[in-house]
């Protein structure tokens, strides 16, 4: 018999037209679509995209401590639930989805999952679908440019801290950060510290109502959404091609 198969697909960080056409096929040849949801039970964003595409009928819902950084044996409680969970899913189906905004591979849910069913259910095949990241989207819709030639480019999760950020916006190349809404002021004092504020964009609920895009120098010490994205570009001399 054939091994069940897990897959993670990447839905984008939110606007459903930036689901790519495997995702959507990834998604709709799947048995089932797992959905990841907190504790509070509200519809997140990858369930929002993903009924774009398939009947609410086919997608489940499964709690992750996706917000649990402070209790760790809750957090690890709660993985070991989900992974049971999942793992009782590929159980009574050929194929199980796993929608996860953004892209599977980058600060995914789904890493730890993957890892999780691979104890669990070591028979299990585990395949990827990419995802539009919300860098992009964020690029797209400002017009700032990611990378010109030989720029390096540093992806950074305030989570970790703004001290990490700090580092990186003092090095060459553009800098994004990823989650930095409730640090927002750090995140502001840095850029100015190191003269990186005055090409900056952020952004939030990129493609949905709400959609909030605006220059870094606008940051003071509102919080902002807990998913929100920042590029700070490369200082660059305005010569065309000159990193070639």
């Amino acid at each position: 018999m054939s091994s069940s198969r897990l897959v993670g697909v990447g839905v984008g960080p939110g606007d459903p037209e930036l689901v790519t056409v495997k995702g959507v096929n990834a998604l709709r040849g799947a048995d089932v679509v797992v959905v990841p949801v907190m504790d509070t039970g509200e519809r997140g964003r990858a369930e929002a995209t993903v009924l774009h595409y398939v009947p609410v009928e086919k997608v489940v819902r499964v709690v992750f401590a996706l917000n649990e950084r402070t209790d760790q044996g809750r957090r690890e409680a709660a993985w070991d639930a989900a992974g049971a969970r999942v793992a009782e899913l590929l159980g009574e189906h050929r194929t199980v989805a796993f929608a996860t905004i953004g892209d599977p591979n980058v600060y995914s849910t789904f890493t730890y999952l993957a890892q999780t069913i691979g104890e669990l259910a070591p028979g299990t095949v585990i395949e990827t679908v990419p995802g539009i990241t919300a860098m992009q989207d964020l690029a797209a819709r400002s017009g700032a440019v990611l990378t010109e030639g030989t720029e390096p480019l540093t992806l950074v999760p305030v989570t970790a801290g703004a001290t990490v950020l700090k580092e990186a916006l003092s090095g060459p190349g553009t800098v994004v950060a990823y989650k930095f809404g409730r640090q927002a002021a750090e995140v502001a004092e840095a850029l100015r510290e190191t003269g990186r504020i005055g090409d900056a964009v952020w952004g939030s609920a990129l493609g949905l109502v709400g959609e909030s895009i605006r220059s870094a120098d606008e940051l003071d010490d509102t919080p902002l959404p807990y998913l929100s994205t920042l590029i700070a570009p490369a200082p660059r001399d305005g010569g065309r091609g000159g990193k070639l």
